[in-house]
């Protein structure tokens, strides 16, 4: 067994009281949804996750089971983001709503994104839920209008990404409207839910049975050597284990309601990264580049390929997430940037994982 990897304590865990009930958690079949699930599953809480088709179950389970002998407190059951269908059964007698479910791409991303939701939200509440948890993004927060904050402030959880900017792409801006909508939603007349939005960072750490995000899949493209150069690009990392323990937080404890918390911390470049893999992992990581890609070429091959042109935006861009706020209120905080993109390459490495096992939801 695995579980000590992902369950392994944090002293964190002691600002909230974990009350065992029954917990939701949509996007099933997700890297970060995965790690939710088993750290549920070992708290003693009986665990639904939605998935688009049920035909993912064995499968599901077959990954989970490496981490955890408590799989018969879960069942799966068939609902989609822009479906009404399945939905109520899925909330019938649910406590808590972990709602992690958003494409990454696809032309439909916004759409799917809001009105999954919409959807979700609405259906909680009429089921009488207790708090839903939305797992946003940091980049709902990172790109607030120009000139709004001081130079060299950090970006905390009263910043919006504002997004009609020029180079907010379809992903950021699917995930600060969805979030937008959410709290309108709850803020609405009549309705009684508790909401918390926690915004991470750029995920890392161990992947899951070789599921793993586009984030950690930055980690792969690395050592399967599809990076020969490396655009100057920066992130603040949290750590996919930490990240899973704020869920919890969110969901527990009294005083987060009605918060927004940012998960967050060491900011990496990508040449920081790739020069942590060839120093810790050695002949393991000889296809990793060191080199830098230089910013007119990164623009001009964004003519050409619109996910390189995403890129153009963050080129030198040193704003930093501030995580203070969680660990203020909820005694949170994430470990080494370091400690993740080791164990991020550990996992990569054993299961010889580097190519397209990436999960398409968060």
């Amino acid at each position: 067994m695995e579980t000590k990897e992902m369950s392994e304590e944090n002293h964190t865990l002691a600002e909230a009281t974990l009350a065992p009930g029954v917990v939701l958690v949509t996007g099933g079949t997700g890297y970060l949804a995965g790690w939710t699930i088993i750290r549920l599953l070992e708290e003693g809480y009986a665990v639904r996750a939605t998935v688009r088709s049920i035909d993912s179950e064995q499968g599901l389970r077959s990954r989970l089971s490496r981490y955890t002998s408590r799989l018969d407190r879960l069942t799966l059951h068939k609902a989609d983001l822009l479906d009404d269908a399945g939905w109520a059964s899925a909330l019938e007698n649910v406590d808590y709503v972990l709602h992690q479910a958003s494409p990454m791409s696809g032309k439909t991303v916004i759409k799917a994104a809001r009105e999954g939701t919409r959807r979700v939200l609405k259906a909680s509440a009429v089921a009488g839920v207790k708090r839903v948890v939305l797992t946003s993004s940091g980049l709902a927060a990172s790109r607030p209008t120009p000139g709004s904050l001081p130079p060299g402030q950090p970006i905390d959880e009263s910043s919006w990404t504002d997004v009609n900017q020029p180079g907010v792409g379809d992903y950021m801006r699917a995930k600060t409207l969805a979030e937008q909508d959410a709290w309108a939603f709850v803020r609405s007349a009549g309705v009684d839910l508790e909401l918390v939005t926690i915004l991470p960072g750029f995920i890392q750490g161990p992947a899951l049975g070789g599921t793993y995000s586009d984030s950690v899949g930055l980690v792969a493209s690395m050592l399967n050597g599809k990076m020969p150069a490396l655009p100057n690009i920066g992130l603040g990392i949290v750590d996919i284990r930490d990240l899973v323990d704020l869920h919890l937080l969110a969901m527990c404890s009294p005083n987060a309601a009605g918060e927004r918390f940012i998960a967050c911390g060491d900011f990496l470049w990508f040449r920081d990264i790739a020069a942590i893999l060839k120093d810790h992992f050695g002949d393991r990581a000889s296809k990793v580049s060191v080199r830098r890609m230089p910013d007119w070429l990164v623009k001009l091959l964004g003519v050409f390929n619109p996910q390189i042109a995403g890129m153009v935006p963050e080129l030198g861009n040193t704003s930093k997430l501030s995580s203070d706020k969680a660990l203020r209120a909820l005694g949170w905080a994430t470990r080494p940037a370091i400690e993740s993109i080791i164990a991020a390459g550990e996992s990569l490495l054993a299961d010889q994982k580097l190519g397209a096992a990436s999960s398409k939801t968060s």
